[in-house]
C-alpha cells in the first residue's frame, strides 16, 4: 500500500472524525441552549426581560397550571396580576430528558414558594408547561432547606437505569405492590430528606408516615403520570390524596450506587374542575 493512499485514508477519517464530533457538540449545545432559554424564561418573571417570551411558540402554548389560562395570552394576564417587583425567582437545578427540560426553582410568586416546572420543546420553541408548588416553610424536620444539597449532574450513561429504578420503587413501594423491597431503592446509611416535614433517613420517613396514617390521613399515590431524568437525577410526578385531598406530587430524586440517596417534593393540591381555568388537566 503506497504512502498516498495511506495519507488519503487517514485524511479522511481525521475528517469524518471531526464531522461526528462536530455533530456531537452541536446536539451538546442545543440541549444547553433549551435549558437557558427556561432559565431566561423563568427569570424574565423577577427582571420583565421580554425577549425570553419569544422562546415560546405563540401559536401553542399548552398551558397545565390550573390557575392561568390556555396560551400566551394566560401567561400574560397572569403576569399582569403580580404587584410590581414582588417576583422573585432562583433557578436552583435545571435538567433536560429529550424534549423536555424541568427546574427545581425558589420563587416568590404570590408568596414564597417551591416550585418544579416542566417545559416541552417542539421544532426549538416551548409548547407546553407543568408545574407543581408548595409554600416554603422556614422550619423544617430535618434541618435541611426545601432546596439545599446536592447540584452537580452524574453519571448521566445511567440516566435510563436510574428512571427504570424510580418507576419500580414507585410501582413496589409507593403503590404498595412490595413495600418490604424499599432497602433494594433507598439506601439505608444515607438518606437526606428535604420534605419539610419529614426527618433524614428510613426511620424519618417511616415516622412520618405512620403518623399520618394514625390520624386517618395515609399518604396515598395513584398514579404515576410522568419519570423524567438526567443522570443521577429523576424526577417522577403523580397524583393521589394527601391530608385528604387530590393532590399532585412532584418528588425529584437523587440517586447514587442504585440507591436513592436524597429527595425533594411538593404537593400541590389540585382544584376541583369548576376551578379550573384552562382545560388541559394538571397532568
Amino acid at each position: 500500500m503506497n504512502q498516498r493512499f495511506i495519507t488519503k485514508i487517514l485524511l479522511l477519517a481525521s475528517l469524518f472524525t471531526g464531522y461526528v464530533m462536530a455533530g456531537n457538540l452541536s446536539q451538546e449545545k442545543k440541549m444547553d441552549t433549551q435549558k437557558q432559554q427556561v432559565v431566561e424564561l423563568l427569570d424574565s418573571i423577577e427582571n420583565g426581560n421580554s425577549a425570553p417570551i419569544g422562546y415560546i411558540n405563540p401559536n401553542k402554548y399548552i398551558q397545565h397550571n390550573l390557575a392561568v389560562k390556555d396560551g400566551l395570552a394566560g401567561f400574560g394576564e397572569i403576569m399582569s396580576l403580580l404587584p410590581k417587583g414582588s417576583a422573585k425567582v432562583k433557578v436552583i437545578r435545571v435538567f433536560k430528558d429529550g424534549e423536555f427540560v424541568f427546574t427545581h426553582t425558589k420563587y416568590n410568586f404570590f408568596g414564597p414558594k417551591a416550585g418544579f416546572d416542566i417545559f416541552r420543546f417542539e421544532d426549538g420553541k416551548i409548547v407546553e408547561h407543568w408545574d407543581n408548588l408548595q409554600t416554603i416553610e422556614e422550619k423544617t424536620a430535618s434541618g435541611r432547606t426545601q432546596f439545599d444539597g446536592a447540584v452537580e449532574l452524574q453519571d448521566l450513561a445511567k440516566t435510563q437505569e436510574n428512571k427504570t429504578l424510580i418507576k419500580n420503587f414507585i410501582s413496589d413501594v409507593l403503590f404498595g405492590k412490595a413495600p418490604e423491597k424499599i432497602t433494594q431503592y433507598i439506601s439505608t446509611t444515607e438518606y437526606l430528606q428535604h420534605n419539610p416535614n419529614v426527618k433524614d433517613g428510613l426511620d424519618g420517613l417511616g415516622e412520618a408516615l405512620k403518623s399520618l396514617a394514625e390520624a386517618g390521613m395515609p399518604m396515598v399515590y395513584e398514579k404515576n403520570h410522568k419519570i423524567l431524568g438526567e443522570g443521577n437525577f429523576i424526577l417522577s410526578t403523580s397524583e393521589g390524596k394527601f391530608m385528604n385531598k387530590h393532590v399532585a406530587f412532584y418528588d425529584l430524586f437523587r440517586i447514587e450506587n442504585g440507591k436513592i440517596v436524597e429527595h425533594w417534593d411538593t404537593i400541590e393540591e389540585i382544584p376541583p374542575e369548576d376551578k379550573w381555568q384552562n382545560n388541559n388537566g394538571k397532568f
